[in-house]
């Protein structure tokens, strides 16, 4: 996160507005809370131009919850939803996907290890919805385009929502857990557009149904205070910037930045397909035992942690969310080309 959201953050630990009120323990039911909910929304709608046909919602969770509720809400049992299948929480999106209905995986980049996006893919028209990810962290690769189709757009964007500019509009439901892009972890914003909804056949337990979410304005049950009050610090700290467009250039600079130096750099190697790699996560090998004890010794003294890569994978990752800085990527380059 921006360190001017953690420095604000922190004081409202301590002392809300002046209210002498921890933001732990004010009333989540009060004016003080509805307040921050309420422009947390709107800047939500501001940042991804969003027309009135879209609700913005602030729950419980992240995105793993999401992957039954959006069947359990969408999906009929006698129907059938189209899924992308380019990484490890997509096959776990359609693993879940299957309980409520049928699944029709339009393409998969499993053959190659997840390490490039299909093209070519037929969308079948009769299909409930089409869902995908629009960037896969473990893997290291990015959707940069929206598929054209007239079949609802499902889309989880946990890790490059408002990373770069796109028609958010076009998609029928969005939903993102907060800790790479919006905020701390403990909540997920969900962006639905209402027509799609009211349409299955099955009973919906309240806490799972998106209308009474939709209807009680985020605040169904207790909802989760300061995680939210995280994502209002950091939509201001995005409008502040710039918005949207302003961190997109940002991105493209630190990405391409660190594409370049494992390019030049002998023994570093990305992992993903050119055209897909991803702007938030650069996953990489060290084909050098030597060159790699050289490199995590020099991250290790240089106080860069968390670089290596995912436990299923393995590798190296460094993730370039939206809040690193770009000067923290020029140290990350000037080290591996002094190794």
């Amino acid at each position: 996160m921006p360190k001017a959201v953690f420095n604000e953050a922190a004081e409202a630990i301590i002392n809300f507005r002046n209210t002498g009120l921890s933001i732990l323990e004010i009333g989540h039911r009060t004016p003080l809370f509805e307040s921050v909910l309420n422009e947390a929304v709107q800047l939500a709608k501001e940042l991804m131009h969003l027309d009135n046909d879209h609700e913005v919602l602030f729950l419980h969770g992240g995105a793993t919850t999401q992957f039954f509720q959006v069947p359990m809400n969408l999906l009929n049992e006698n129907q059938t939803a189209a899924y992308l299948d380019c990484g490890v929480w997509g096959s776990k999106a359609i693993k879940e996907a299957r309980i409520f209905g049928n699944v029709n995986v339009v393409a998969s980049s499993k053959d190659k290890n997840y390490t490039y996006i299909p093209r070519g893919f037929k969308i079948p028209e009769d299909a409930a919805y089409f869902h995908y990810t629009t960037n896969n962290t473990i893997e290291g690769t990015e959707m940069f385009h929206i598929p054209e189709t007239n079949v609802p757009l499902i889309a989880d964007m946990s890790s490059d929502i408002l990373s770069y500019v796109t028609d958010f509009n076009r998609f029928a439901l969005i939903y993102a857990g907060a800790q790479k892009n919006i905020g701390a972890a403990g909540v997920n914003m969900v962006i639905i557009r209402k027509d799609i909804l009211g349409k299955v056949n099955r009973k919906l337990p309240g806490m799972m149904d998106y209308r009474q979410h939709i209807e009680a304005g985020s605040m169904l049950n207790t909802p989760p205070v300061f995680a939210i009050y995280v994502c209002l610090l950091t939509l201001r700290w995005l409008k502040n910037l710039g918005g949207v467009g302003a961190i997109e250039k940002l991105n493209i600079a630190k990405s391409e930045l660190l594409y370049k130096t494992l390019e030049e750099k002998a023994g570093f190697e990305p992992t993903v397909a050119k055209e897909d790699r991803s702007r938030m996560n650069v996953v990489f090998l060290i084909n050098d035992a030597v060159l790699e004890k050289r490199f995590l010794d020099a991250c290790k003294e240089q106080g860069m942690i968390g670089v290596k890569g995912h436990r299923s994978v393995g590798g190296y990752r460094v993730s370039l969310y939206n809040a690193l800085p770009i000067e923290s990527v020029q140290a990350l380059s000037t080290l591996i080309h002094q190794l």
